[in-house]
């Protein structure tokens, strides 16, 4: 997992408490800046369905 383009939302400048995501071989990677090396790998359908939980408030507290 070296390899992998991690990326972050803008709103997180260069902020410390930012999630990041990877993309590669249709696996989707994520993970937190402040524990880099804890990673969730997801498939593109289990992807599909946070960002579609996110959006839709289901985790909201």
């Amino acid at each position: 997992m070296d390899d992998l383009r991690w990326q972050r939302p803008k709103a997180c400048g260069e902020g410390a408490s930012c999630p990041e995501v990877a993309m590669a071989d249709d696996m989707v990677y994520v993970r937190s800046s402040l524990l880099p090396t804890s990673i969730a790998r997801l498939t593109l359908p289990e992807w599909r369905d946070l960002l579609s939980g996110v959006r839709n408030g289901e985790f909201d507290v």
